[in-house]
Order: C-alpha cells, then structure tokens, then sequence
C-alpha cells in the first residue's frame, strides 16, 4: 500500500462501475481514473447539465473513454427507484462496482422529498436505498464486485443518535454531519456482515479522502444566518476554508485515491475503511474509525430503521 498511486490500479477493461456525485471533485477523478483504466462508467448525478458536462470533459480527457451520465437524486426516493429501473433496462446486465460517493456537509436545517433530515437523508438513506435496488445487479456480477462508501475523518463528532436519526430535537449541522459519516460506516459494517452470511463474495468496504480541495468544503461556508455575529462568522470559515484548501488540501485527484484502492487493488478485506496515510493527505492506507463504527447491534439497528424509512428491503441477501 506504500506510495499506492492511480498508475497501480489493476486493468478495469469489461468492469461497468456506478459512481454517485461523478461530475466533480472526488467522482469526477474516481471516475476518470477508473475509465482510464477500461472500466465502463456511469456518472450519477443530480444535476444533468453538471453530469454531461462531466460526461463531455471526461471524454475529452480520455478518448475512447465509455462513460455515461444518468440521473439520480438522492434527496428523492423515488427518483433513486427510478435509476436503478433505467439501470436494469439500458444496461441489461450486471454491475462490478458501485461507488456511493456523493454527499452534502453542515447544511443548515432542511429535509429531503420524502421528509428526511437533509443530511442523512443524502449522505446515507439515499446510499442504503440505491445500494439495496442494485443489489441484484452486484450479485450477478463475476467474482471480483465490490460497494464502496464513502465516509470521512468528521464520523469522530458523533455516533447516530437512534432515538432521534432525523434530528429534529437539536439540529447542530456539524454533529448531523457527522452522524451522517458514521451511519456511512455502521451500513459498510452490516452490509459486510450480511454478505458474508450470505456467502457472497463481494466486498463492502469504506474510504475518505482526508481534506481535499473540492466544491464540498466551498459549499459548506456561505451558509449565512439572518445577525450580524452569525454572518461574520461564516465569513471567517469561508476565509478559513479558502486558506486551507490552498495550503493544506491536498488535490481532488489525490483524495480520489483511498476510494480507488478501495475500489480496485487486490487484497481489500470486508469492512475495511481506507484514507490518507496521515489522516488528512497521503497515500492510501488503513484508517482510525471510532469503535462505535464497529458495533453490531447499532449496525443491525440501523439497518432496520434504514429498510423501514426507506421501504427498500435486501431480499436478495435472504434468497
């Protein structure tokens, strides 16, 4: 895993990949890298006039590249229904790698169509729901399929809170953020379990790109509130954000690389959550979760909820 760089990655040729938020910042590199190396990529993004730019620069980068946008919000139940139905009818065949990587940060208060918070409604019910409708696709797929999450070092603010998982009691956007980070990790460890009981062997694992220059950290500061002090504040972050993003962030592309090995190098075991070397940049290595990430009946607990308030159930794990 020393130095691992994109340049390593196995040959992805006759490998079709479903990669989430593909249109910038860390998807639109995961899903260069992996069309570069052969795979057949598909851009899922909420915005089609973000997804087929992508789609037109990507071929631009890489010609000859097979990749194609499709439409997904993950704020919308049914509009994560209605790809996975466009899935199974254009691509009519299996599916080797799913990347749930798309995801909002520190939000103020909102919710989803369906009336979720919005940030573990996107960051995690979205995910569940998608991952549970492709799942048949994955089965089907030769030995080899693999489901990454994405997650990320602020899973450290906060277990879930199972009594209160839309955060309607006390909204404090960094803590739902990162409540939102955990449940990322809490769904790759039940979902590895599930897998393995059932027999499969595809590899549910989890990354984080440690702190990369990307529009997620931008979006996450001008959220202004209505008072002078509140106003200067997010100015101060902002400032902050920009500060850091050109000093310390490493590049999208290289925060792009723990979801590539993640993804694509030999030797990833279930559950395996993969970051920077030195938490915040580096080359991919095995990361520090916090042990509440780890534990079963939180997981299955969560699990549960999620099959509930999403109404997408893993049958085909039980068959």
């Amino acid at each position: 895993m020393v130095g691992w760089k994109a340049a390593r990655m196995p040959d992805q040729s006759g490998r079709t990949a479903i990669v989430t938020g593909g249109n910038s910042g860390i998807g639109y590199a995961t899903a260069r890298e992996l069309a570069r190396r052969g795979a057949s990529v598909v851009l899922a993004c909420r915005s089609a006039a973000r997804g087929r730019a992508a789609e037109v620069a990507l071929r631009g980068e890489i010609p000859g590249a097979e990749v194609e946008f499709m439409a997904l919000d993950l704020a919308d139940l049914a509009s994560v229904r209605e790809f996975a139905d466009a899935y199974g009818r254009r691509r009519q065949g299996t599916l080797d790698l799913l990347v749930n990587n798309a995801g909002v940060m520190a939000l103020p208060y909102g919710r989803t169509a369906d009336g979720f918070e919005t940030q573990f409604g996107v960051n995690h019910l979205g995910h569940f729901a998608l991952t549970g409708l492709l799942l048949p696709h994955l089965l089907a797929a030769p030995p080899g399929a693999r489901i990454v999450n994405l997650s990320s070092g602020f899973h450290a603010l906060g277990d879930v809170d199972h009594e209160d998982l839309n955060s309607e009691r006390n909204y404090r956007r960094w803590i739902t953020y990162g409540r939102s980070k955990t449940a990322n990790l809490l769904f790759t460890h039940e979902l590895a379990r599930r897998l393995a009981t059932a027999g499969s062997g595809i590899v549910a694992a989890a990354a984080h790109p440690g702190y990369s220059s990307t529009n997620l950290h931008v979006a996450a500061a001008p959220q202004a509130g209505t008072t002078l002090t509140s106003r200067l504040a997010v100015a101060a972050n902002g400032l902050g954000v920009v500060i850091g993003n050109g000093v310390i962030a490493q590049s999208a592309a290289s925060g792009a690389l723990p979801t590539l090995y993640a993804a694509t190098a030999p030797g990833v075991r279930p559950d395996e959550f993969i970051g920077p070397r030195f938490s915040i940049r580096g080359a991919p290595h095995r990361s520090w979760r916090a042990k509440w990430t780890l534990d079963d009946k939180s997981g299955e607990r969560l699990w549960a909820a999620s099959e509930k308030l999403t109404g997408v159930s893993y049958t085909s794990l039980s068959r």
